[in-house]
């Protein structure tokens, strides 16, 4: 932590615990006797304040009548830029600006601006105002599109904007070398983007060894049943978090929070409770509220709170009010009391800034017993490395067993041994699959098809079977009354051609209506890409559930204009498997280093004696 942000820190610190005052005791410093017609402050009055509050809160009064001033400041500048936003429909922004890029003194950048300006109007001109080149914008933990309005993004007026600098213009200092960052940025969103689209898209019809797929599986590599379209969204959340998360270890947090903002894009695409379920938002939660850290954007305290919280929840929920459901499930709470240390970490930060110390010294007294518990003795990790157990697994398996070296080693064998089986187990399934699937196949069903219906029927070969039958047959009725006589010649009478009239109306299931717009768009004829669209039947499973969309973003890309050949398809597919991490348990692999450090200065911070709890 820099000299500057701990600084910063204090002041925050001490301005929430007036500002909790002031609250209490009903006293508006915008208004006389406290400011004068002039916005002057009241000097006499403002006076007789601090003093009183300085004696409350054992601070030194001059630090009081400080902070006490700067909260009038605000508050003057505040109504006043309220009076002018409900005059001339100009708002007030608060810009949290990169390190480099701030005020020595820790006063507020403000900028005004309509809101109905599109976003990139903004950013040209901070970027002009403070000299940054390729920024981003970040309003509530959303990255603003440049292509849009403001008001369109829910920015409003005294809203908090984050600049994100995507170049260092420290080490950058040619434009083309800041176009050439910008642009691996852009390129890394939208390569992860389409490697995990590819992946999301596949079904596991054709062998896994080349053409690799991905599932969604439960503690114990159970494939989850879930709907076609919430699955892509799942994967591609999913995908962009361990991408962000592989950038969070290399201490890239700018990159890091990009992508982590476009995963929980993702994840607020679905509806469904497995949301509620699992523990992967809830740790991305905790994730991006790290890097608001990193980048020590402590003002974005509305953001991270509510982030905490949402993860708070999804945890108590998951592991249950005492970690009994996870105690049931994984016979121990080690390994994930790291999130609850991090998740208690980041509030007690949260509450100091906000100025409530009771609340930061409560939370920073189970971090610490949490911290002591979790600690590693280094004996006895070079212990077990000497047994030949990696660094991850020695870390892992003396937090499962409260730091007894006999429990963790144990703990590691049984861990490897079901590893082993549950890969064994996994093989079997694969295999057993791709022998149903080419017998389907023989029968005269495409792979698609036979996967599909492989995955309705649980597994078995014979349900399958008579699931495709009866999808053939349902197909073959439904595709003749589209195709009745009537129909046709409804179409035909209108002057269009017998060929086009029955692909319109197979391609719209028989609506004569919707085929007769469908012609009269394209001149006449079914385009072609409409004509490969498949027909009611196995396929339809894959749109049963609308809860679930994949989130527009500027790095998608139509796959019937730009789809990667097999060779690039490949790569795509190389390059973000390498992200993933090689062990399920890697997010709860940590060191504690970082979070010592924040544990040492959130003490030095809340140690001074004669401090009274906060209001």
């Amino acid at each position: 932590m820099s000299l500057q942000e701990a600084t910063r820190m204090v002041e925050q610190n001490t301005e929430m615990k007036l500002k909790n005052l002031l609250k209490q005791d009903k006293i508006q410093l915008w208004n006389p006797p406290y400011t004068e017609d002039n916005n002057q402050p009241g000097l006499q009055h403002m006076q007789e304040l601090s003093q009183r509050y300085a004696a409350l809160l054992a601070l030194p009064p001059p630090e009081v009548s400080a902070a006490l001033e700067s909260v009038r400041v605000q508050a003057v500048r505040r109504g006043k830029g309220n009076r002018a936003f409900r005059e001339t429909s100009v708002a007030t922004l608060e810009l949290l600006l990169p390190r480099g890029s701030r005020k020595e003194s820790g006063e507020k950048t403000l900028v005004e601006t309509r809101l109905d300006a599109p976003a990139q109007q903004l950013v040209d001109r901070i970027g002009e105002e403070f000299n940054l080149k390729h920024i981003k914008l970040i309003v509530n933990g959303k990255t603003l599109s440049v292509g849009q309005r403001l008001d369109e993004q829910e920015v409003k007026n005294n809203s908090k904007v984050m600049v994100l600098k995507l170049s260092d213009a420290e080490w950058k200092q040619q434009l083309s070398q800041e176009e050439e960052k910008r642009r691996r940025q852009e390129e890394s969103l939208q390569r992860t983007h389409k490697g995990f689209q590819i992946l999301s898209e596949r079904e596991g019809y054709d062998d896994p060894e080349t053409t690799p797929f991905l599932e969604i599986a439960d503690q114990k590599g159970n494939p989850l049943k879930i709907p076609h379209k919430e699955k892509k969204a799942l994967i591609l959340a999913m995908g962009f978090h361990e991408k962000g998360r592989s950038l969070m270890k290399k201490q890239q947090y700018d990159d890091a929070l990009i992508h982590l903002l476009q995963a929980d894009q993702h994840f607020n695409q679905c509806g469904s409770a497995l949301l509620s379920s699992v523990d992967n938002s809830a740790v991305l939660q905790l994730d991006i509220v790290w890097c608001y850290r990193a980048l020590e954007a402590l003002s974005c305290l509305q953001d991270a709170a509510g982030r905490l919280s949402r993860a708070e929840s999804v945890f108590l929920q998951c592991y249950g009010a005492e970690r009994e459901r996870l105690r049931m499930l994984k016979g121990n709470t080690g390994r994930e009391e790291v999130l609850f240390l991090r998740l208690y970490l980041l509030q007690s930060l949260l509450s100091y800034i906000e100025g409530n110390d009771r609340k930061a010294l409560q939370l920073l007294s189970s971090v610490e017993s949490l911290y002591s518990r979790l600690s590693l003795d280094s004996g006895k990790v070079a212990q077990l490395l000497d047994l030949g157990f990696t660094e991850r697994e020695a870390r892992l398996g003396l937090r499962a067993s409260q730091g007894d070296l006999g429990g963790a080693a144990e703990h590691i064998s049984t861990r490897r041994e079901e590893q082993q089986q549950l890969k064994q187990q996994e093989a079997q399934r694969r295999r057993r699959r791709m022998e149903a699937i080419s017998a389907l196949t023989e029968l005269g069903f495409s792979r698609r098809d036979a996967a599909r219906a492989l995955e309705q029927a649980g597994g078995d070969a014979d349900s399958a079977y008579s699931i495709l039958v009866e999808s053939s047959r349902l197909s073959n009725n439904n595709q003749q009354e589209a195709l009745s006589p009537h129909k046709v010649e409804q179409l035909l009478s209108l002057g269009f051609l017998r060929s086009s009239s029955e692909a319109a109306l197979s391609v719209t299931g028989g609506n004569v209506e919707e085929a007769t717009q469908l012609l009269l768009d394209h001149g006449g004829v079914v385009p072609p890409q409409l004509l490969g669209a498949s027909s009611p039947g196995v396929s339809s499973s894959s749109s049963s559930s609308p809860s679930c969309e994949e989130p527009a973003s500027s790095s998608s890309s139509s796959s019937s204009s730009s789809a990667p050949s097999p060779a690039e398809e490949a790569q795509l597919v190389k390059e973000v498997l390498e992200d993933l991490p090689p062990h399920e348990e890697d997010h709860l692999d940590l060191t504690l280093e970082e979070e010592a450090q924040l544990i040492a200065s959130l003490r030095g911070f809340l140690r001074p004696a004669g401090t009274p709890p906060s209001a």
